[in-house]
């Protein structure tokens, strides 16, 4: 059964979170972390996919800090609270990511998947924290930025070719200063994997998601 929780990060706020548990016995844990719309419909539906494939998955509402039940629709109104949001929440999202990793602890290995601005957040958390066997990044902007970050664990990264926001010349330059790190570039958009998004691109998206699986089985098991 897939619901929302409370869960109380180190600082002791408390947040909700989504969780969807599989079927079977998972086999790992995972994190999903949002973009700048909040755990929308389409935040949900990830993490319901792949608790479909096994995993424990969970997905921490990440403005909680300044806003309860954010869910944003994907025009310029949604935009712009959005990045607001993101700035004010930024600095202490890692704590919630790290009390939502010890939840999906008791399935065993945890990984990360973050998109947009959790895809950000994946990089970080995995340059930080020791719990980790995998974390995986959709076009995270902050990413080419932070090339001087060490992950402690293993790291898989998509980018969209046709991405505005981070030019492919920055993601060219962190895959040549970031040998050991994963990185696939595809022929889309920013949001290429959201289905809610006019930037969705399916073929793209369904090489990604097939990616992200095989890195998922070799890393977490």
């Amino acid at each position: 059964m897939n619901s929302f929780l409370e869960l109380t990060a180190s600082d002791n706020h408390k947040f909700s979170a989504y969780l969807a548990q599989p079927a079977e016995k998972p086999k790992a844990g995972l994190v999903i972390l949002q973009e700048i719309f909040g755990v929308n419909t389409h935040i949900q539906q990830v993490t319901d996919l792949f608790s479909k494939k096994g995993y424990l998955a969970i997905a921490p509402s990440l403005f909680d800090r300044e806003e309860k039940n954010v869910q944003l629709s994907y025009d310029e109104k949604g935009v712009s609270k959005g990045r607001k949001l993101k700035d004010l929440c930024d600095n202490e999202a890692l704590k919630d990511i790290e009390a939502s990793i010890s939840l999906v602890a008791s399935a065993g290995k945890v990984g990360v998947i973050g998109y947009c601005w959790g895809g950000s957040l994946a990089w970080r958390i995995a340059c930080q924290s020791n719990h980790l066997s995998g974390s995986v990044s959709y076009y995270g902007g902050d990413i080419p930025n932070l090339k001087h970050y060490n992950p402690k664990c293993s790291f898989l990264s998509h980018f969209g070719e046709l991405d505005q926001g981070i030019p492919i010349e920055n993601v060219n330059i962190f895959k040549q200063f970031k040998p050991e790190v994963e990185v696939f570039t595809y022929p889309a958009d920013h949001g290429f994997n959201c289905n809610h998004r006019k930037q969705y691109n399916e073929t793209s998206s369904k090489v990604a998601l097939d990616r992200t699986l095989k890195f998922l089985e070799k890393n977490l098991g």
